[in-house]
């Protein structure tokens, strides 16, 4: 990010400075995602004193001699009750060097949507794996759907190392069998660290069990992983969320175009072109609440003006004039479908992409993936939950849109049920 010219200083040092960290975790069942958090919280002291009594109750009350770390992330009573995971839990924390946003995400085959819903904003995923079992099937679903999503940061952590005497050569083994699988996948860093989430080898402090690791623990990798170059800071995009017109004795005249960045950079006295109208004006002033700057970037919220008074609305977007997104009503996207009832042939369904709601009806089923073996069935035309494929959309209204793999903000959308206001499906589009 420091050598990176196309973004200017000052932007740098205001993204570094309240940089924010998303990551999933994923792996089978009883892998141990849970306890991982658990131990991370617990060992960082990011656990209030009256939650820490609560588990220490809870854990006295099944019978457990020490703290069953995992009931910090398990909220749900069924969860707590059957010890897994079944909705997707966030935690927040906070270390000296970095705020973080945990989505601890279910290992059953039959909540792979929630696994979904947890690493689609995640920057870095954590892949657990059993050090007495390798890599499974749940392994490489997980490791696909990470793919998938375009999450450029994969952790392995093969857990439970403690059950297997601390063994360099069942480390080396699995990390063999990881490097094999994720050969075919489309993931650019991965990094292997050995640890035993239960009694805290390298999650937060460096192990003495483990001499032959040489690399950082868990919690350093976190905090130090480089994660701002990921963010696109080429492709300016800014759906339009809502005007403003305050009308009040300062602003009388004022109309202001407010809504969260979703890539690139503006600033005051940029050429722009509003969509999908195609007109073409000028930044006037950039606002952050009632501050005036001159600039602003990906995942700001700001209200816009504009120096001339040309009509926008909820879904329109301004982009810069020579950098253009694709302005289409035919979209080709992978979704996974998240609704316990089958897609209908031919339904109307509401595609939400940024702000833009047009009505969508998904024409044609290309090919499912079956994420266990990665193999194409392209016989199979019926979409079930939990299922990923490769389907053609047609709109009723123009979608300003990039490939996923560029902008993951305008690469994806949700599809939701008029008659119910269900999330069905989400997608990304390619």
């Amino acid at each position: 990010m420091e050598n990176d010219k196309r973004i200017p200083k000052q932007v740098r040092n205001s993204i570094n400075n309240n940089q924010l960290l998303r990551f999933t975790t994923a792996g089978s069942v009883d892998d141990g995602k849970s306890t991982l958090i658990g131990r991370l919280l617990y060992d960082s002291k990011s656990i209030f004193e009256d939650q820490i009594a609560a588990v220490e109750k809870t854990s006295k009350r099944k019978g457990l001699e020490t703290v069953d770390l995992a009931l910090f992330t398990d909220g749900l009573r069924d969860e707590r009750e059957q010890g897994i995971t079944i909705d997707v839990a966030y935690r927040y924390f906070t270390t000296p060097k970095r705020k973080f946003i945990i989505a601890d995400t279910p290992g059953h085959v039959q909540y792979t949507r929630n696994m979904v819903t947890g690493a689609s904003t995640a920057n870095v995923a954590i892949v657990l794996i059993d050090a007495r079992h390798g890599v499974i099937e749940q392994t490489k679903r997980h490791s696909y759907i990470a793919s998938l999503l375009q999450i450029s940061h994969i952790i392995v952590c093969v857990n439970k190392m403690d059950l297997v005497d601390y063994s360099e050569e069942i480390f080396n083994d699995t990390v063999r069998q990881y490097e094999e699988m994720s050969s075919k996948m489309m993931i650019k860093d991965v990094r292997y660290i050995p640890i035993s989430a239960l009694k805290g080898d390298n999650v937060v402090n460096r192990s003495q069990n483990t001499p032959w690791y040489q690399n950082a623990p868990l919690l350093h990798t976190l905090e130090t992983i480089h994660i701002t170059s990921d963010n696109n800071m080429v492709d300016a995009r800014f759906p339009v969320q809502t005007v403003l017109r305050p009308q009040d004795e300062k602003n009388r005249d004022y109309r202001g175009y407010a809504g969260t960045i979703a890539g690139g950079i503006f600033r005051v006295g940029d050429d722009v072109r509003l969509l999908p109208s195609g007109f073409n004006s000028k930044i006037k002033t950039i606002n952050v609440y009632e501050d005036y700057v001159d600039q602003a970037f990906e995942g700001m919220s700001v209200a816009m003006t504009l120096e001339d008074d040309i009509d926008l609305s909820r879904g329109d977007m301004i982009v810069k004039r020579n950098n253009l997104p694709e302005k289409v009503q035919d979209l080709s996207a992978m979704i996974c479908w998240f609704n316990d009832d089958s897609a209908r042939p031919r339904a109307k369904y509401i595609l939400k992409h940024t702000t833009n709601e047009p009505i969508a009806m998904i024409k044609e089923v290309e090919y499912k993936v079956d994420v266990n073996t990665l193999k194409r069935l392209e016989d199979d035309k019926e979409i079930n939950m939990n299922d990923i494929c490769k389907v053609k959309i047609r709109t009723t209204a123009p979608v300003m849109m990039d490939e996923y793999s560029r902008n993951r903000k305008t690469g994806s959308f949700i599809l939701i049920d008029e008659s119910t206001n269900e999330t069905v499906a989400a997608g990304m589009l390619i």
